[in-house]
């Protein structure tokens, strides 16, 4: 004979409810790990954009810039023409290596590239075409760093942020040691 307690008893510990994922999953997402050459070449094709950018000193042109960094925060790779240009095709036909690397410093280093270039892009549109040069070769000098040396200045301040608490350890806990010259 059952009893009341016996009819809700857990037999399977392997039967469990699923989550409904929400809206975002998978859309928003940014790879970890991340190829270190992809990053790489990217900033190589954002150098490019960037020095064109500054010579043609139009706002239009800027906000190209942006919207790049923006589709590169919100998904990597996925959403960025740069982003899938340097991950189907410049990797594995001009560097063929790869050196994985954890993303969420390379997401708050793209998130940095936006603020700059969404500040030249508003510094052109109300008229202030050399802050937005100047700005925007601030970008150049990091992006090359990257893309020669692959120094990756945003991930350096990423690592300090996170020693410092400001980003919590989980968020990367392979990247939490990271100083300006190596792991801390």
């Amino acid at each position: 004979m059952t009893t009341p307690d016996s009819l809700f008893t857990q037999v399977d510990a392997t039967v469990a409810v699923q989550e409904k994922p929400s809206w975002h999953r998978g859309v928003l997402d940014f790879p970890n790990p991340v190829n270190d050459y992809a990053a790489r070449s990217t900033a190589g094709l954002v150098i490019v954009l960037a020095i064109v950018s500054i010579a043609v000193n139009q706002p239009w042109l800027y906000g190209v810039l942006a919207l790049g960094f923006v589709l590169r925060v919100a998904g990597g790779p996925r959403y960025s023409p740069f982003g899938r240009l340097a991950v189907h095709v410049i990797v594995p036909q001009v560097w063929r290596k790869e050196k994985t690397v954890p993303g969420p410093p390379k997401r708050f280093a793209q998130a940095i590239g936006l603020a700059f270039s969404g500040t030249a892009f508003v510094l052109s549109l109300v008229g202030l075409g050399l802050a937005a040069q100047i700005v925007v070769g601030v970008l150049i000098v990091a992006a090359l760093l990257e893309f020669a040396l692959g120094v990756c200045l945003g991930c350096i301040a990423f690592g300090y942020l996170q020693r410092a608490g400001v980003i919590p350890d989980d968020v990367c806990e392979a990247c939490n040691d990271v100083t300006l010259f190596g792991r801390g």
